[in-house]
């Protein structure tokens, strides 16, 4: 049975995957892909069982026929987070405007192409800065490339990323400032269903009554699903 994700509930859904297997339940493959591009490798024909996205990609499935309109469910959201290169200064994100000073005094800013680095390309629009930054701005794909790039750099660099996916880049070199201010913060819903295409619809709703358990929502928690 196969699950087609984005990668912000990466490490909620592998320990999800090994309760489940504990469990007796059946063989689970993860593959991970930015919410953007998710819908375009369904659309060009790619199979899932379990298809996991946010409202607007969902919906999107939905209307395509990608996906069953009945039975989707909320998995949880997840914030947006600051991050830099482990050992390098901590910049100042107590405010907006301390947000805003940071982002002028950095040597680089570095944020992805999925749904986080969407909403912190609008907002850098909206705090007024793009354009004054757009020369030391850089996107990736998403975060393996964003992060990547951020952990191999140097001086005063600025990255941005959904918060558990920081969290999984702790031990690889990359530090959690913390989350954008409160004023500003964006979250990304995610939500689960059952694909029309589903090779294997039995086992696809076996997990996912299992997502939808006590249990997996305890590891959602733990992971830093809201």
């Amino acid at each position: 049975m196969r699950v087609l994700s984005p990668s912000a509930v990466h490490s909620s859904l592998e320990a999800i995957v090994a309760a489940y297997r504990g469990q007796g339940g059946g063989e689970v493959t993860l593959t991970f892909e930015t919410a953007p591009a998710l819908a375009a490798r369904l659309a060009g024909g790619e199979i899932a069982d379990v298809v996991i996205a946010p409202p607007k990609v969902m919906d999107e499935l939905v209307g395509t026929g990608k996906v069953h309109p009945a039975g989707r469910f909320q998995l949880g959201r997840v914030g947006v987070g600051i991050v830099v290169r482990a050992g390098a200064p901590l910049p100042d994100i107590s405010s907006t405007e301390a947000l805003t000073c940071s982002l002028l005094a950095a040597d680089a800013i570095i944020h992805t192409r999925a749904s986080s680095g969407i909403y912190v390309a609008q907002l850098l629009e909206r705090l007024g800065v793009a354009a004054t930054i757009k020369a030391k701005t850089t996107t990736y794909h998403d975060a393996q490339g964003a992060f990547t790039r951020l952990a191999n750099g140097s001086g005063r660099e600025i990255g941005f990323g959904g918060i558990t996916e920081i969290r999984r880049w702790s031990d690889r070199g990359l530090k959690l400032v913390g989350p954008l201010p409160p004023d500003i913060q964006n979250y990304t819903t995610y939500i689960a269903a059952l694909s029309a295409a589903a090779i294997n619809p039995e086992g696809a709703r076996a997990f996912l009554a299992f997502l939808a358990s006590a249990a997996a929502h305890s590891i959602f928690t733990a992971h830093g699903v809201d």
